[in-house]
């Protein structure tokens, strides 16, 4: 991913996303709960020095039901041992390993990965065709017989790719070393093109009716690749996407959807990855990067076997409650939160997923003492973006009232002074809304006389990460919250004028406006950004408000029923603004608005 992906890939909340596609390239199918015995481990029952395909496919049925029961040291412990011999005990073995540096971010874990995954693709290489892939292919299908690849080494490519893939993610993460940036990009380009290679021998496959031992499980990894990339390339601004092309990627929402779909509905043991895959996307990049308009019951049907089969798994957990959030059933998922935190103590990284969520939650709910109490969590207890939890943990401190904020023992300008030296950098870029926290704590400089107080500080995060979407099925919380902003304003405007008065007063009618807009009030929320709209001028920090003024504009319009409208307002904020705070994650909400906007009406 490009630019924002930063903020998607490599922030808490965003991450997931990639933490199912990378759970995903390891876990398998979903075996009944039962003790293990001797049948789940062919290793125990024979002296071979080889496990077989369908050894390793057993076996990592089995790893994924210890995964997915939040048994994670269990499966590393089962797939450790034929790592170097089993291209799916690699597989599976390096994929949980990378998953644990990405979600701690230490740099020995990270170290670790990296070991791991090089070990991996060397055990997938020994399977493979002695010749690549490309030439295999061209091979056989010239001559309409598969006796160029055996049904082995065809597996062997699908694991390759899935490991390349993956050492790709944790090459980006490892520094920010513009060499590393490139062999990532690289290995991208060369798992895709091996994705791309299978389908052309999954084609073959199907044309000539050969029977394969094992030809579901090689569908379903393939459909899972193919359907995986075209979805997240589809998700990128138009003008990466067209890059992109010209060096051979393509982005097809429909495809990746469709290809994602009948893996799931097939009986390979990656058909519950791909319903998971479609999960993430539906629950999360749709939101984040998205224009919030969610498909929860699919997102319901899809999860309702693995809630089932694995009630107390944190995974199927966490995915139960963002659910119910998004339904507005805040309370509910607030419960499920915590129960996910209770149910294992093996992997804490979980926990600060639901200590992200539930800082949102009492956000959404202004009760901004439970809302510090979790942003302070995951200061403490995180290495994830330490610049954005601290930022965090100010700006809600900055809505309590001074006597509450005492009783902390907080400095909240302190807090604030501390995010600039906070900023990380991955894959040679900074991330987007560290810089975007850095650029607003700059008003609380030591260097200033005093320091310049932030509005709504938490509620404008709320905004950027796209919270109000999510309280709009919440009529109480969204008048709540109108409340607030009409009080702030108030404020506003019996202060003296300063530098910042323009910039605070329009951040507000923002605010203001995406209240408006989910109370069902459009002829206010238009006022309010047309205010912002016309106040361009006059803007001297926040240069970011126009264009995403722009794009609530273009949802109240769609609202409406005024499509046309609204898809001109789109491109009047993509194509005339530039080099703003949050850039990339607007262009990646513009094009997530115009490819859904653009259907005909009966789709």
């Amino acid at each position: 991913m490009l630019s924002d992906a930063s903020a998607t890939s490599f922030l808490m909340p965003g991450l997931l996303a990639q933490i199912w596609q990378q759970a995903a390239n390891s876990c398998h199918h979903v075996i009944p709960n039962r003790p293990l015995d001797s049948t789940d481990h062919p290793m125990l029952t024979s002296t071979s020095t080889k496990m077989d395909l369908k050894g390793g496919l057993e076996e990592c049925a089995v790893a994924l039901n210890l995964f997915l029961s939040n048994k994670f040291t269990d499966a590393l412990e089962l797939l450790q041992p034929w790592a170097k011999d089993s291209m799916y005990h690699a597989l599976g073995y390096s994929t949980i390993v990378v998953l644990q540096a990405i979600m701690t971010f230490e740099q020995q874990d990270i170290q670790n990965g990296i070991s791991a995954m090089k070990d991996a693709l060397q055990t997938c290489q020994k399977y493979r065709k002695k010749c690549t892939v490309v030439e295999s292919v061209s091979s056989f299908l010239s001559r309409g017989s598969l006796e160029q690849m055996t049904e082995e080494e065809m597996h062997a490519e699908i694991c390759y790719a899935e490991c390349l893939l993956q050492k790709a993610a944790l090459t980006f993460v490892q520094d920010e070393n513009m060499i590393n940036f490139i062999k990532g990009g690289m290995k991208i380009r060369t798992s895709y093109q091996i994705y791309k290679e299978c389908l052309s021998i999954l084609h073959v496959i199907q044309k000539n009716k050969i029977k394969q031992q094992f030809f579901y499980e090689f569908e379903g990894g393939v459909k899972l690749g193919i359907g995986a990339f075209n979805l997240m390339l589809s998700l990128l601004p138009a003008r990466i996407i067209r890059l992109l092309e010209f060096i051979g990627f393509s982005g097809n929402r429909e495809l990746g959807l469709l290809q994602l779909q009948e893996g799931a509905s097939g009986r390979s043991m990656r058909s519950p990855l791909c319903c998971l895959t479609i999960l993430a996307f539906h629950t999360y990049i749709s939101l984040i990067l998205g224009t919030g308009e969610v498909n929860l019951v699919e997102a319901e049907g899809l999860l309702a076997p693995f809630l089932q089969q694995f009630p107390n798994g944190s995974l199927m957990l966490f995915y139960h409650a963002r659910i119910e959030l998004l339904k507005g059933n805040v309370e509910k998922a607030q419960e499920i939160f915590r129960k996910c935190i209770s149910v294992q103590e093996e992997w804490k990284q979980f926990h600060h997923l639901c200590y992200w969520e539930l800082m949102w939650i009492h956000v959404f709910q202004q009760n901004w003492m439970k809302a510090y109490y979790y942003s302070d969590l995951l200061c403490k207890e995180s290495k994830w973006s330490k610049a954005t939890y601290v930022f965090l943990k100010a700006a809600i401190l900055s809505m309590l009232p001074e006597e509450d904020v005492t009783a902390t023992e907080e400095n909240v300008a302190a807090l604030f002074r501390q995010v600039e030296g906070l900023k990380q950098r991955i894959a040679g870029k900074s991330i987007p809304t560290e810089k975007f926290a850095v650029r607003k704590s700059r008003r609380y400089s030591s260097s200033l006389p005093a320091p310049v107080k932030l509005v709504l500080p938490a509620l404008e995060m709320m905004y950027i990460w796209n919270g109000f979407p999510v309280v709009c099925k919440r009529k109480d919380l969204s008048e709540n919250l109108l409340l607030t902003v009409e009080k702030a304003e108030a404020t506003l405007q019996n202060e003296n004028f300063s530098d910042y008065s323009v910039d605070d007063e329009c951040l507000v009618k923002l605010l203001k406006g995406c209240c408006l807009k989910n109370l069902q009030r459009p002829l206010q929320a238009e006022l309010c950004f047309s205010h912002v709209i016309q106040s361009e001028k006059l803007l001297k920090f926040d240069h970011y408000l126009v264009p995403f003024t722009l794009f609530e504009l273009a949802v109240l319009y769609k609202s409406q029923g005024e499509i046309d409208k609204a898809l001109k307002t789109l491109e009047t904020a993509r194509n005339n603004y530039k080099d703003y705070s949050m850039e990339s994650r607007l262009h990646f909400r513009i094009q997530a608005a115009v490819h859904l906007w653009r259907k005909p009406s009966s789709d």
